[in-house]
């Protein structure tokens, strides 16, 4: 981090400072794809003839209409089916005429005591309720009315089974559940764990779980490919823990989701002052499955680009109690300035990997007198830093480019150490371009032989006449040997 702040100077300060008041001036209300509750402001047109497709599942279609709706259509359609089955009870003692026998006691009719519209409407509803006071009943004189009432009861079945059912599941929507679930207002960048990172805040205000929780993102944005087509709403995943489980959440307590900006991330060029001219959207969804009644439930939200805080941080909502953790819901939205670069995670990285990781094999070139283990001792230094990322640390690895350019540039110091103890005159030699290895060779060769020759002289008097002369030393050989040995030598 000396590096960023030798690089970034003074007006580091200066702008974390304002960051939050910036923001707030900039503040600008445009057009969400996803609300803040979660809703999707979508709307279908010009669907044709394809309309018919709604009316093919008409029971989620009923389910996904308005409650106001909902409650209309269920009271017509009571209306209807009751006012349709009296007509049919009056138009059948119409026929019968028992509408004009009411009086007499020798005639039986078809429905005891129906003798109006009325009459026949209240038979139908103590029919359908199984109310059955008794005044009304139906005679065995009637074949028509008997279908009828069989007619009426399956009718009557189907009805509520098919409304009532739909109330029902309207009712336990799993959609109410998600109203228990919260999001931060805001999101927050700034620095954890010594990278860069966006995060949001998740909270459950129900003491039941939610089961298999899990948490993903997405970022909505425009752009234009190579090819010149223009993506207005183009789909972006943002990894909050994928590759190491953490999206998978224990929602117990409230949980701060990480996602860190690195090489990968849509958020990588992103620095504090270009977030003033971006336009996107974060859409975050939590699905897990609701303890009590085991069905999924899905909670949305969105953060536009006005509603992301650079510099910021979470205020800490848990607290512990006596035999207990106290989670305060006051500061779950609540954030406070940290002191944050306002430069990209690409220019962190680019900075850091110019300070010293590329230095190093210079660094080590220039002393005097220095070894090869020194200059891995620098960078293994380098490389058990936690501050460094993930880039730089795999560079300065075992078999990245500042380990090559460290083999090279120790051999090269060796090569220099080794000619600076010959003589003057090899060093002119071998200081000569195109000058072959032979001569370097020959001129070792002579330097030993010289070396060998006064360690012989070290030697004891019989010692040094068996070393001496090679005839001397043959003398004490058989033929067949001296033979070899002067074979060997020529």
């Amino acid at each position: 981090m000396s590096a960023l702040r030798k690089k970034f100077g003074s007006d580091y300060q200066v702008v974390t400072t304002k960051s939050s008041s910036h923001q707030k001036d900039k503040r600008r209300k445009r057009q969400r794809f996803v609300d803040k509750n979660g809703r999707c402001n979508v709307q279908h047109g010009n669907l044709g003839g394809e309309t018919s497709r709604y009316l093919s599942d008409l029971f989620t279609t009923l389910v996904d209409l308005k409650w106001r709706w909902n409650l209309f259509i269920f009271i017509l359609t009571y209306t209807v089916a009751w006012l349709f089955m009296a007509s049919m009870w009056w138009i059948i003692a119409y026929i019968r005429g028992d509408l004009y026998r009411v009086h007499d006691n020798k005639y039986t009719p078809c429905v005891a005591n129906v003798y109006n519209f009325p009459s026949a409407f209240l038979f139908f509803i103590e029919t359908e309720a199984t109310i059955g006071y008794g005044h009304r009943y139906i005679t065995d004189k009637c074949p028509e009315g008997i279908i009828l009432f069989l007619f009426q009861s399956i009718l009557g079945s189907i009805v509520d089974a098919f409304l009532i059912g739909c109330m029902f599941i309207k009712m336990s929507q799993p959609k109410k559940r998600a109203e228990t679930l919260m999001f931060s207002e805001n999101a927050v960048i700034s620095m954890r764990d010594g990278k860069l990172t966006l995060m949001f805040r998740v909270g459950n205000l129900r003491n039941s779980h939610m089961v298999s929780a899990q948490i993903r993102c997405k970022i909505l944005k425009s752009r234009q490919t190579p090819e010149g087509e223009f993506l207005p709403l183009d789909q972006l995943e943002l990894d909050v823990g994928f590759s190491t489980g953490a999206d998978q959440l224990f929602l117990v307590s409230p949980l701060t989701i990480c996602h860190v900006i690195d090489t990968k991330s849509p958020f990588y060029e992103l620095s504090q002052r270009s977030m003033q001219t971006e336009q996107f959207e974060i859409v975050v969804i939590l699905e897990g499955i609701v303890e009590t009644t085991g069905m999924t439930c899905q909670a949305r939200t969105s953060y536009t680009e006005d509603e992301v805080l650079w510099g910021h941080r979470f205020f800490p909502v848990i607290s512990l109690e006596e035999g207990f953790f106290k989670v305060d819901y006051s500061q779950f939205h609540a954030t406070f300035e940290v002191s944050t670069t306002p430069y990209s995670a690409k220019e962190q990285d680019e900075a850091l990997l110019m300070s010293s990781p590329l230095m190093a094999p210079s660094l080590c070139n220039s002393r005097e007198k220095n070894s090869s283990l020194d200059c891995l001792e620098l960078l293994e230094d380098l490389e058990n830093t936690s501050k460094l990322p993930t880039k730089v640390q795999k560079m300065t690895g075992r078999d990245g480019l500042p380990r090559k350019l460290l083999r090279m540039s120790s051999t090269t110091s060796e090569m220099t150490y080794s000619l600076g103890e010959l003589p003057m005159k090899l060093q002119r030699i071998s200081s000569v371009p195109g000058v072959s290895e032979e001569m370097h060779v020959t001129k070792a060769t002579k330097i030993s032989t010289e070396t060998i020759s006064k360690s012989v002289a070290d030697l004891p008097p019989k010692l040094q006449r068996m070393a001496g002369g090679g005839g001397r030393m043959d003398g004490h050989l058989p033929p067949k040997l001296r033979k070899m040995n002067s074979d060997r030598f020529t």
